[in-house]
Formats: C-alpha cells, structure tokens, sequence
C-alpha cells in the first residue's frame, strides 16, 4: 500500500439502518432547495460566505488542480455595476438572441430582462473557471475543469441551502463583463453568478414538479 504523501483516511462505517435515515434526512432537506428570484436585504455575516465558499472549495478536481475562484461581493458600488452590464446583455436577449422557443420556456417563470437581486441580494458570488494557472510566469494546464467548476458549484448550491439562505443560479450571457468589471485575470473566465441571502418576505415560486425515480435513474 502506498503510504508516501497520504494520510489515513477517516473512514465512517454506519448501519444499515443510520445509512437509511441520514440519506433520507438529506434527501428531505434538499428537496426543499427552491430557486428564488426575491431577496430581502438583509445582512449575512461575511463569515457564513466564508464558509460557504470553502465547503464549495471541498469540490473533488481534475488531478486535484481546484481551476476555481469564488468572488464574494457585498459592495453596493460593485453589484450596481453588475446589474446594470448584467441587464444590457439580458435585454439583448429577451430582444432577440434568445429563439421563440427558449422565451415560450421561460414563460411559465415570469422572468425578464430586469435583473434588481443582483443589488437587493446582500451577496453575490461569482464562480470563476481558471483553464490553466500560472506559476512563477509558467503556465500550468488544468485538467477537467468544466466538470470540476459544476461540482464545485453544485456543492456551493448546496452550502448555501444547508445554511438556511436562499440562490438563484444566473448565467447572463456573454458573461465577460464580469472578468471586467472584478478585474479577473487572463486565465480566469465566469462560469456561474449565484446571488445569496434570505428570501424577501412572502416570496412566492413557481409551483414546479420534480422528475421521479424512475425517470431520472436507471438501475442495472
């Protein structure tokens, strides 16, 4: 067995019966994950971000090259800015680069150009992929980085929720403004943009079924 440069792992070894009960506790408890669209305003301390942003950062990688860079922020200057490229770039396309057939789909959501959580939430962090990173001026490949990035963001859906805050995932598109405007570098791209807060008083959300069983899994 190899033991150079490893660490024992802390393996858990529950029943059958506490197997059963902590999938199915988790399973209730992230079955009641909504996106939501209304935020209050209301402060969250930057320590909960911070914790949120490094169990996202616990995200399994391609050969363990973590091509991510979470960007908190809170600045009022900042999402102001964020909002109003954010809104050109949607209303571009509810105005004609999204085809009939994607606007029909949205229908049912309500959603439009006008994008106001992106000030009213208290965060936003945005997701950056990195394709490669840089080491004393030499460039280093990463490996599987889309992949990496979605887990990544996955887990940080998850964070959030498990803290009892509420997301919405938003993904105006082009995004390159958003390597503008926080100043990213080169090998930095926006993946992924995800207000966090509390949801504003008598938020209300579509009234949306989940697939089954049977129609998302296969067991053989």
């Amino acid at each position: 067995m190899r033991t150079e440069g490893f660490i024992p792992f802390q393996a858990e070894y529950p029943s059958e019966d506490e197997l059963r009960s902590r999938a199915s506790a988790f399973y209730q408890s992230i079955d009641r994950r909504r996106t939501v669209r209304e935020f209050s305003d209301r402060e969250v301390p930057r320590q909960v971000i911070e914790d949120i942003i490094m169990a996202a950062g616990t995200a399994p990688s391609g050969a363990h090259k973590q091509p991510w860079t979470f960007c908190a922020i809170s600045s009022p200057e900042m999402k102001s800015k964020i909002r109003a490229a954010a809104e050109e770039e949607e209303y571009e396309n509810y105005h004609g680069r999204m085809s009939e057939e994607w606007l029909k789909d949205l229908q049912p959501f309500g959603t439009d150009w006008h994008k106001p959580f992106l000030e009213i939430a208290p965060w936003l962090i945005v997701v950056m992929r990195k394709t490669y990173d840089v080491d004393d001026g030499v460039k280093r490949k990463n490996y599987y980085v889309q992949e990496s990035v979605g887990i990544a963001c996955g887990m940080l859906l998850t964070a959030i929720h498990q803290a009892g805050l509420v997301s919405l995932t938003h993904t105006p598109s082009p995004m390159n403004f958003l390597a503008k405007i926080l100043g990213r570098p080169e090998n930095e791209k926006p993946f992924l943009l995800v207000p966090v807060g509390y949801a504003a008083d008598d938020v209300s959300v579509p009234d949306l079924q989940r697939k089954s069983l049977e129609e998302i899994a296969q067991f053989y």
